[in-house]
């Protein structure tokens, strides 16, 4: 009889990471939460609230994350209803199925669609390209503090005006009992858990929390490949790319 599947240690940032544990249940996997990234609210709402009454000038919205789904249409003014003519745009299912729970029209969402294999800023560019001719046109980028920027560079090579609202705060994780106990489980036994990462910041704060430890017998899954170049240099001895959905997880791990 082959072993049974490890532990999955989901790392996203809260709520996604019980949603994650609960999908990753529901699929037969053991799974728990380790939010390794806090998440805050931005230092000025205000501007949020202000880009939601200039909304309709941007022909794109671009969402970097669920988080930024999430705090962007917490602050939504009253009334305020998504513009007829611009895009919500994100680079993986996950931001997808944010904006569809926060109300955005199905035809005004655009992500790489899973068949495509990548989720990123560059697979969105693709996709905005073949959309919309650029030069003229204004974009929207929510965030948090700070962030990647290729594709805001991408845009302005081709004309467009792009401007930025932080809608979130990044932070240090704080473990809650649950989550401290995963920690010490995961540390102590790692041939029976498999951590989950879509972030490289969270790597930081993983280190942070066990900054004496050798990862050499640690195994991940991470979400794009510049995360799992940086889970190898952080010293996993085990780590392979895996789409982000839960679907993708359990079929990898029934495998090891």
């Amino acid at each position: 009889m082959s072993a049974a599947p490890p532990c999955v240690v989901v790392t996203r940032p809260q709520p996604q990471a019980d949603e994650w544990v609960s999908q990753l249940q529901a699929l037969g996997l053991n799974a728990g939460a380790l939010p390794l990234l806090g998440i805050a609210a931005p230092a000025d709402a205000a501007l949020v609230r202000a880009a939601w009454q200039q909304l309709a000038q941007h022909a794109l919205v671009m969402f970097v994350s669920p988080s930024a789904v999430e705090r962007f249409f917490a602050l939504r003014p009253a009334g305020s209803d998504w513009p007829p003519r611009a895009i919500a745009a994100g680079t993986g299912p996950g931001t997808r199925r944010a904006l569809l729970r926060a109300g955005v029209p199905v035809p005004a969402v655009l992500t790489p669609p899973e068949t495509m294999g990548q989720f990123d800023s560059e697979a969105l560019w693709v996709l905005l390209r073949e959309r919309l001719s650029w030069p003229g046109r204004s974009a929207l980028i929510v965030r948090g503090d700070g962030g990647r920027d290729w594709l805001a560079d991408a845009l302005r090579r081709e004309g467009a005006r792009v401007h930025f609202v932080q809608a979130y705060r990044r932070t240090a994780p704080v473990l809650d009992p649950s989550g401290r106990a995963l920690l010490s489980q995961a540390l102590t036994d790692p041939a029976r858990h498999c951590w989950l990462f879509s972030s490289r910041e969270a790597l930081g704060h993983l280190l942070a929390l066990a900054p004496d430890r050798c990862w050499r017998d640690a195994r991940g899954l991470a979400t794009h490949g510049r995360i799992v170049e940086a889970v190898r240099e952080l010293g996993f001895g085990h780590v392979q790319q895996v789409a982000p959905t839960p679907e993708a997880v359990a079929e990898v791990l029934r495998g090891i």
